[in-house]
């Protein structure tokens, strides 16, 4: 079903597909996406045609609760509500859900909430990644390690590679002690930078070395990595890219693509 969010569309929509269900893309202060008031008090004439099952919007700073404008937005949509009745109307992602039901109106749409990210705080982490070490070697106190030679040993130390790097989503900027990988409760500390398709761990600590290490799970989240590389829990789980094994837990039913 398309949205169809300027009034080029609408037409378009109404000379190609009339009397199919659409929506309608409204814009109640994002100013990204949608119908102003203006442009849709000017295609009133046209809704009866439209007939447009769902009206949304979409919150700017609903992951920052005490912002004005998450007022202000419920207030636009009230006002649109007035110019379409009997639509159903969206506001809500997962930090509108959070913010209350005066921001629910008729259907939400959780997202990242359902991955266990922020701004649901008290969401439990869904998604688990774990990398496969590929070699294990001992470095000399003062030998470096990885392009750049930004790391250099002080000490004897066993470093790990892990088959995974920035053209899987471990962002660059996590290089040289952004992160760690986990086995099992124990830290191991990346060092050096990330490359394309490796990455380096320190594993001195660990009496054995494991065939996997994790990066995700309930010790270390998705907005942890974030957090560590200056960016949003959704860049982290948008950016894990096709080259890894999917594994779906939990549901009866495993999708044909992964």
């Amino acid at each position: 079903m398309p949205c169809l969010n300027s009034p080029g569309q609408a037409a378009d929509f109404l000379r190609a597909l009339p009397g199919r269900p659409c929506a309608l893309q409204l814009d109640t202060g994002m100013n990204r996406l949608g119908l102003e008031p203006a442009e849709l008090e000017a295609l009133l004439p046209d809704v009866a045609r439209l007939a447009p099952v769902l009206a949304i919007s979409h919150l700017a700073c609903a992951d920052e609760p005490d912002h004005p404008l998450n007022v202000a937005q419920a207030a636009a949509m009230t006002g649109f509500a007035a110019r379409l009745p009997g639509v159903r109307l969206s506001l809500a992602a997962t930090g509108g859900i959070l913010l209350g039901a005066g921001h629910h109106f008729g259907l939400v749409r959780p997202g990242v909430g359902l991955y266990g990210g922020m701004p649901f705080a008290a969401a439990e982490p869904v998604v688990a990644l774990s990398l496969p070490v590929v070699q294990v070697r001992d470095v000399a106190a003062g030998e470096a390690v990885g392009y750049g030679a930004t790391w250099t040993a002080a000490e004897p130390a066993r470093v790990a590679t892990v088959a995974a790097g920035y053209a899987d989503g471990l962002l660059r900027a996590l290089g040289d002690g952004g992160f760690d990988l986990l086995a099992g409760d124990v830290r191991c500390p990346v060092v050096g930078r990330v490359s394309m398709d490796l990455v380096t761990v320190d594993v001195t600590g660990l009496d054995r070395v494991p065939p996997m290490l994790d990066v995700l799970g309930p010790r270390q989240g998705v907005d942890d990595l974030a957090r560590a590389a200056g960016t949003i829990g959704y860049e982290i789980l948008t950016g894990l890219g096709p080259r890894y094994e999917r594994v779906y837990k939990g549901g009866s039913q495993r999708p044909e693509t992964a």
